[in-house]
């Protein structure tokens, strides 16, 4: 998750999921490595970039349709996640669904 993700045939859509987490780890390293291995395996995934500081997070994965953001959302697995976070691991969060029309890379 270290690297920019690029290659993906236009048009795509990216979700953005911002969040400010709470204070202690509780198992969020272990659970979020699970949900991108998860992520990957599932139809229509394309890729994932991710950073944090010690305030915010921004998780940005791409998906080939709306369709199979919505197969994700709903993953058995991933609710109990969402669950979670909603209970332990946030303080706040925003997700943001946006249809990726053109993209730009630049490389030294």
């Amino acid at each position: 998750m270290s690297k920019i993700v690029k290659g993906f045939q236009l048009p795509y859509y990216a979700v953005i999921f911002s969040s400010q987490r709470t204070d202690g780890e509780k198992g969020y390293a272990k659970m979020a490595d699970k949900m991108v291995e998860l992520a990957s395996l599932q139809e229509g995934f394309l890729g994932v970039e991710s950073a944090r500081d010690n305030e915010l997070g921004i998780t940005v994965s791409y998906w080939s349709s709306l369709e199979s953001i919505k197969n994700w959302k709903n993953h058995s697995a991933h609710l109990i996640a969402q669950e979670k976070g909603k209970k332990v691991w946030y303080q706040s969060f925003s997700l943001r669904i946006c249809k990726v029309e053109r993209d730009n890379f630049f490389e030294m």
